[in-house]
């Protein structure tokens, strides 16, 4: 629910980006692949086609797979403006990004057991039935791709803003001289991995459908048969390599691992190009796939104004949420040899 009550002095948290045209675009195939999928399963039924129905139930685990990623659009839409998550919803098509790929992953072992088992059981080939088999899933999956492909999501906001609030309180020797909330400008690329990972199951089809059409021409026309099983396993190498680089480029996201070391080195150097200012503790990690928050902690003898210290990160436009803690290091402690600005 959205928070109503809201001030004319607060701002919301929220880093969603909405890839409308995604949605709509993954909800089309998903329509496609039932059809495809019930229509396989009927034709496998009537006409006693293993080969029809085997590829009509895989069609089903493709269509889970977007409904997976269109369960994660709705539910970040629908919450977007819900007051319970710290920094929104932005992290929700990160996850089902995550969960596709381990489903992605969990296909290709399915492939592997599958081929090792025809290749020391090597069964019959409807070589005919197969190859018209593999091309309706290519097609469809052709079709599916294009439609999944380079659909590019925008700011659930709409647009940056610059808000702040400043308070000060007292804790054992440094004085809190004030917090300062900031909304950074500009991302250089948008990610979109609930999409990418329904990409990545469609491609996946398709580059299992084209491997057994190879393999199947060479095994009708060459008597090369294990071929078919033998593509099954190098198809799914390939699959568990893209469902791997899912995993690390979501993993981090949804663990909040915090933003490369040389950025956050800079962000440090920026502040303390005056002796006098040090960091003494810095933490940057990722709100959602294309957004990340900062918190630094600033200490010096003679402290400036938190609006000084913002400018001086202010071409840093990676950062979408910045605070600041500015402290007066107390007289008993000296600056002399630096203070380290990964400090906790």
């Amino acid at each position: 629910m959205a928070n109503h009550n809201a001030k004319p002095w607060q701002h919301t948290h929220q880093f969603v980006r909405l890839n409308t045209d995604g949605e709509r675009n993954t909800r089309y195939v998903l329509y496609l692949t039932l059809v495809t999928m019930v229509a396989e399963i009927v034709a496998g039924t009537v006409y006693g086609s293993m080969a029809l129905l085997a590829d009509g139930w895989h069609m089903g685990t493709h269509a889970a797979a977007f409904m997976i990623t269109l369960f994660a659009y709705y539910y970040a839409r629908k919450y977007a403006d819900d007051p319970k998550y710290a920094f929104g919803t932005g992290k929700v098509g990160v996850l089902g990004g995550f969960t596709s790929a381990i489903a992605l992953g969990l296909v290709a072992l399915l492939m592997v057991v599958e081929s090792v088992s025809r290749l020391l059981n090597p069964e019959q080939i409807h070589f005919n039935e197969a190859i018209f088999v593999a091309l309706i899933g290519l097609t469809v999956n052709v079709i599916s791709a294009f439609l999944l492909k380079d659909h590019h999501s925008h700011d659930h906001h709409g647009h940056n803003h610059h808000h702040g609030h400043q308070h000060t309180h007292h804790i054992d020797e440094h004085e809190h001289q004030a917090s300062k909330h900031h909304h950074g400008e500009g991302q250089s690329k948008a990610h979109d991995h609930n999409l990418r990972a329904a990409y990545f199951h469609v491609m996946a089809d398709a580059l299992t459908s084209l491997l057994a059409i190879g393999a199947l021409l060479f095994a009708k026309f060459l008597g090369w048969q294990w071929l078919d099983p033998a593509m099954g396993i190098v198809g799914a190498v390939i699959i568990s390599f893209w469902a791997w680089g899912l995993v690390k480029q979501t993993a981090p996201i949804l663990l909040d691992a915090s933003i490369d070391e040389a950025y956050l080195q800079q962000m440090v150097d920026a502040v303390e190009q005056e002796e006098q200012h040090r960091v003494s503790d810095i933490h940057v990690w990722p709100v959602s796939a294309n957004h990340h928050a900062a918190m630094v902690s600033i200490v010096s003898p003679h402290p400036k104004e938190v609006e000084y210290f913002r400018q001086k990160l202010a071409s840093f436009k990676r950062i979408d949420h910045l605070t600041i803690e500015v402290f007066t290091l107390a007289e008993s402690h000296s600056l002399a040899g630096g203070t380290d600005g990964h400090g906790h």
